[in-house]
């Protein structure tokens, strides 16, 4: 039971991570550097570094494991990703 909680907790994480992030890119970084760079660069870039920072708060909580730092940093990818492609096409 709490381990099918703390999984639905982090895909939710993984979820509002990924449209905040695209909303942010796509609104704020528009007409900046970052919307003609490649989006899958960005993506990778971004999602690891949410893992890394994100893995030793999550290491801390008894509910969640490696996988929901794992689940943030993917959904904080995909969403700067799509952001920067949202910027780029308008």
């Amino acid at each position: 039971m709490m381990e099918t909680l703390g999984l639905l907790i982090a895909g939710v994480a993984g979820l509002f991570g990924h449209v905040k992030s695209k909303d942010f890119v796509s609104r704020r970084l528009r007409y900046t550097k970052v919307a003609e760079r490649s989006a899958g660069g960005m993506a990778l870039l971004t999602g690891a570094a949410t893992s890394i920072v994100a893995a030793p708060v999550v290491a801390v909580l008894p509910v969640f494991g490696t996988g929901a730092a794992l689940l943030l940093g993917l959904g904080v990818g995909t969403g700067v990703g799509m952001g920067i492609v949202r910027a780029r096409d308008g």
